[in-house]
Formats: C-alpha cells, structure tokens, sequence
C-alpha cells in the first residue's frame, strides 16, 4: 500500500508555493517536487493549474522533434 503524503489536507503555505514556483522553473519532474513538498502528484497538478503555473518544460520540443 502507498504512504500517505505528510502534507496531505494541509493548508498550502507561503514558502510551499514559492517552492513550486522554483522547482517548476527549473523543469523539475512532478514526482519530484511531490517528494519535496510532501504532497500527492495529482495536489501538486491541482494545485499548479489553480494558480497559472506551467509544469511543461520550456527547454524542450515536443514530441522530441528536432530543427533540420
């Protein structure tokens, strides 16, 4: 059975949002910043389309085409 995130119910706080921020800034996979901020991946997508905040890479193509 699955551990239950340490966070999970809690209120977002400051610092956990200003954390998502960065860590979505800088291309962090989900599952990652799920395990930093101790919340389920469908909180961390949840949470993230609420406030605007893109989880795609910006540094990468997609469907991995790439320029001729």
């Amino acid at each position: 059975m699955a551990k239950t995130p340490t966070n999970q119910w809690k209120q977002w706080t400051p610092q956990d949002m200003k954390q998502l921020v960065k860590l979505a800034k800088w291309n962090t996979p989900t599952w990652l910043i799920s395990h930093e901020l101790g919340r389920s991946k469908a909180a961390i997508y949840t949470k993230a389309s609420a406030e605007g905040i893109s989880l795609h890479p910006t540094n990468q193509s997609p469907y991995n085409r790439l320029k001729k």
